[in-house]
């Protein structure tokens, strides 16, 4: 299906709900979209990555390496390299143009890669560093060009479960220890410590994520001839989402309960959130950094205030575990997905069910949104005259060897 449908085509898309990307021949269990929204990367339990355009939602290389499940993959801010981590504590870069493996494995880690994060663009371009972190306790910064770690940031006294490259240059980590830890990326030093959650800490959220994520990257589409441009524009979307305001942090827990914090400005949470009664495995700002979206095992998902914490919605209708989270990108949509295998689409502004998708045999598990900045209304209000672009795709993956698109 190409990106481009007219209504007729549209409506077919709406009423089948999801379109299957085959290819792994085991578990999907890490996927990402690169920051300009044109590829998707997949890491799958065959040990594979496969890089798919998503124009085509055809396969455009299967990358080889690995000796174990793919983990986690995570694409520069720049779209230049994309890393994967490994069951086996092994990261391999890839070329997204060619498919091809980018020098030797970067070893380090003793135990396997939890997630991976990348220093903005707008503090250096072309992207150089990114930093990931491991069951073995351990977080390390990486240079991309000269291959090899640069600091090892030790201080957790169990896994690292999380990890985010903030958008003022310190970096956070969430761990089992039950404490997230700032650190500066200079020398490695530790800021501060964020205490608070009573469990293991399993997911943290930046109201800046999404411009991290995307960069310099639009709805334009438009390109860079440059490193220097792509940074100036990538700090100028940065400084007018941030505002005057500080970045702030929320984090979720085994223990049923999220923490709002400040770090730049206290070590002390802004404020303590609770309301699920049972574990949280994600947390979610919205784009727009208004909004907190929660995802928990007691099968519902929750929405709150991004600013203040506050409480503004329950959002039910899944009759198991929810997993994950994604909003789209102008925030009035988001999805959520659990083991009750189904996939659902609420309403913000109604806070209601907007669509019910089901497709899955096994359990839902990864949920993401294509980085563009458009609307799902589009898709959802189509005029007979439209040609459009589905700018707010959303993907998801199982436990099992296909990828949806719906």
């Amino acid at each position: 299906m190409m990106m481009m449908m007219n209504r007729k085509n549209l409506l077919l898309y709406l009423l089948l709900g999801w379109f299957d990307i085959a290819g792994h021949q085991d578990a999907v269990v890490s996927v990402a979209f690169s920051p300009d929204g044109q590829q998707l990367a997949s890491g799958s339990g065959d040990t594979t990555v496969r890089l798919w355009d998503l124009n085509t939602q055809t396969p455009l290389y299967i990358c080889k390496g690995h000796t174990s499940h793919v983990l986690c993959v995570s694409w520069s801010p720049d779209g230049k390299h994309l890393v994967s981590g490994g069951k086996s504590g092994e990261i391999l870069s890839w070329d997204p143009l060619t498919g091809k493996q980018l020098g030797s494995t970067l070893k380090g880690h003793k135990s396997w890669v939890n997630a991976i994060a990348w220093e903005p663009v707008h503090i250096t371009a072309p992207c150089r560093r990114f930093v990931s972190v491991s069951k073995d306790g351990v977080a390390r910064i990486w240079d991309i060009v000269l291959r090899k770690p640069l600091i090892s940031l030790s201080g957790h006294t169990d896994s690292v479960t999380c990890v985010k490259w903030s958008g003022d240059g310190v970096i956070y980590t969430g761990s089992v220890d039950r404490t997230i830890k700032v650190w500066e990326t200079s020398e490695g030093k530790l800021i501060r410590e964020l205490k608070g959650h009573g469990h293991r800490i399993n997911s943290i959220s930046l109201s800046t994520d999404f411009i991290l994520h995307t960069g310099a990257f639009d709805h334009t589409g438009k390109q860079y001839s440059s490193a220097e441009e792509m940074k100036k524009v990538a700090l100028e979307r940065y400084n007018k989402m941030k505002g005057n305001k500080p970045e702030l942090l929320v984090s979720g827990s085994d223990d049923r309960t999220m923490f709002l914090w400040e770090p730049f400005v206290s070590k002390q949470p802004k404020t303590r959130i609770t309301g699920h009664q049972q574990v949280i495995n994600q947390v979610c700002f919205s784009p727009d950094g208004q909004w907190i979206a929660t995802a928990s095992y007691d099968k519902s998902v929750k929405i709150w205030n991004g600013i203040t914490g506050n409480f503004v919605a329950t959002l039910r209708g899944h009759v198991g575990k929810v997993y994950q989270i994604s909003w789209s990108a102008d925030s009035r949509f988001l999805l959520s997905c659990s083991a009750d295998t189904t996939l659902k689409v609420w309403d913000l502004r109604t806070r209601k069910l907007k669509q019910d998708l089901p497709g899955h045999a096994d359990e839902s598990i990864l949920l993401l949104c294509l980085p563009s900045v458009g609307s799902i209304s589009k898709l959802l209000n189509a005029t007979t005259t439209m040609a459009l672009t589905p700018s707010q795709v959303e993907f998801r993956c199982c436990v099992g060897k296909e990828i949806m698109v719906i």
